[in-house]
């Protein structure tokens, strides 16, 4: 999918919780919790409205580009000590590699 400003404009009130990675945050993974259902609007390449019902993996896919779009990333919806385990592992990464 091409997605221009996309917009999730309904979601349902049922959750769920799936294993999520990351390219950003490679070789880590952990659980989520995200609307089960959603509806998005957005612009297509021609720049023609669209709209998009979403379930499964499909919307958690969705979700999580959408928050990249708005500067989140999957470990910000972790408890601060899993997101800090992380971010220690990150850093002692890439101080390896240097």
């Amino acid at each position: 999918y091409c997605m221009i400003n996309p917009q999730v404009t309904w979601h349902s009130e049922q959750n769920v919780r799936a294993e999520e990675g990351c390219l950003s945050i490679p070789d880590h993974y952990a659980e989520v919790e995200r609307a089960r259902e959603i509806k998005v609007s957005y612009l297509d390449r021609d720049g023609a409205a669209q709209e998009i019902e979403a379930t499964g993996l499909l919307s958690a896919c969705i979700q999580h580009e959408i928050d990249h779009l708005d500067g989140i990333l999957f470990i910000d919806y972790l408890t601060p000590l899993k997101r800090n385990i992380i971010l220690r592992k990150m850093k002692k990464l890439k101080r390896q590699q240097s």
